[in-house]
């Protein structure tokens, strides 16, 4: 046992921000490795009926599968513990997904520990955290989420302007109702000076289910209602050619109207 984390007695060598982001990019590294390329033998290695198990990123790139570090406190943060015991009670996708979430958690953890053992000030945090944050999290790897963000994306200016109820040009941006996810009600409200939008704000729900979250979204252009792609049975790649988008309640009005 060499205490979990890869290391036994006192830390590594990082004492910068940039030596703590390294260590977190290996140790990111490896978890991704596991989760991905390894997936088969890290699945096969958290048996059930073993005790509880973590799952360790180590500052070389590689992973194990280990109990945790028995001293308390433990000379790192600890992975979350026990994660071999819901292998068998979940769909592996949703499984490896849940491991990368604790995985992220762990990492930041990790690195925010080094940064507080080696005294960083406000500056030097801030520039570790940018530093992660430019990279795509162990849960977006694993998802795939990582490499639909660009697609997804759409201008910020066209978000307000569906929101304000005037309507972009429908030639620079065909799709502009079209996103992975709407802006929450009080998003542009909410922003500070600084840009930010604050934490306290409502979910948009889903105008036919009336549920929340959801992978892509597709606002009317009559009610300017947001709907879940799969509530309206329109796919990411038919929003692309929709120029003007009418939920089945305002064509169903129309339609009415019509007949009148």
């Amino acid at each position: 046992m060499d205490g979990g984390g890869g290391f036994m007695g006192p830390p590594p060598v990082p004492r910068s921000p940039e030596d703590v982001f390294r260590d977190f990019r290996a140790r990111r590294a490896g978890l991704i490795r596991a989760l991905t390329t390894d997936v088969e033998k890290f699945y096969v290695m958290c048996d059930p009926e073993k005790e509880n198990l973590c799952l360790y990123g180590l500052p070389n790139e590689t992973w194990e599968v280990n109990l945790p570090a028995e001293e308390v406190p433990p000379e790192l943060p600890e992975p979350a513990l026990g994660i071999n015991f819901a292998r068998d009670g979940m769909n592996e996708k949703d499984w490896l997904s849940l491991v990368a979430v604790h995985s992220d958690s762990w990492l930041l953890s990790v690195a925010f520990y080094f940064g507080a053992r080696f005294g960083f000030d406000k500056e030097s945090r801030k520039r570790l955290f940018t530093m992660i944050n430019n990279l795509p999290t162990v849960y977006e790897v694993v998802t795939g989420t990582a490499k639909k963000e660009p697609k997804d994306k759409t201008p910020k200016n066209s978000n307000k302007s569906n929101k304000t109820g005037s309507k972009p040009s429908l030639q620079s941006e065909p799709n502009s109702r079209a996103l992975k996810m709407p802006p929450s009600k009080e998003e542009e409200e909410s922003e500070g000076e600084d840009g930010e939008p604050q934490e306290d704000h409502e979910s948009t729900l889903c105008g036919a289910c009336g549920q929340s979250y959801d992978d892509f979204w597709i606002c009317c252009d009559l009610c300017e209602k947001w709907f879940h792609g799969k509530c309206v049975k329109i796919t990411p790649a038919k929003a692309e050619h929709i120029k003007q988008y009418k939920c089945p309640s305002c064509t169903g009005s129309k339609r009415a109207k019509a007949g009148v």
